[in-house]
């Protein structure tokens, strides 16, 4: 009988070990790749993503300290409004939102004249950077542009 069990047991380890074996390989015949995303798609839904902007909405309210030059409700005070369709120092695509968060904006290219540090004089992270970039997109898309 001991022989038997340990045979059973035998039995069972190497059926168990098989399982995993053959659904993976089964997955790898089957299983048809998804289509990549272009570049265009990646970064446009990423900045679509609620959890993103909501994260972005607590850097530009919080540690990228947007809010003292640009207002609470992002509407302009010495920087200027970040929620309509105006855009005074880029296109206002989300690309160009980072790219100006991260280098400012000197006061020799200021409209106003005042400059914008770069990430705001902050040291908030890349990531906050892009959050931050999708919050600002999102408020200029509201504006039904």
């Amino acid at each position: 009988m001991y022989t038997w069990t340990r045979f059973g047991l035998l039995a069972s380890l190497m059926a168990a070990g098989a399982a995993p074996a053959a659904a993976q390989a089964g997955s790898e015949t089957s299983a048809t790749p998804a289509a990549p995303q272009s570049a265009s798609e990646a970064p446009a839904a990423e900045a679509s993503s609620s959890a993103l902007i909501a994260r972005g909405d607590a850097v530009f309210h919080g540690p990228g300290n947007c809010y003292a030059c640009h207002g609470n409700k992002a509407e302009g005070l010495v920087g200027p409004n970040l929620t309509d369709s105006e855009w005074i120092h880029s296109k206002g695509t989300l690309e160009d939102i980072e790219a100006q968060i991260n280098h400012g904006v000197t006061k020799e290219e200021s409209k106003s004249g005042i400059p914008m540090p770069p990430r705001g004089g902050s040291t908030i992270s890349d990531e906050d950077v892009k959050a931050c970039a999708a919050y600002v997109h999102s408020l200029s898309q509201k504006s039904g542009t």
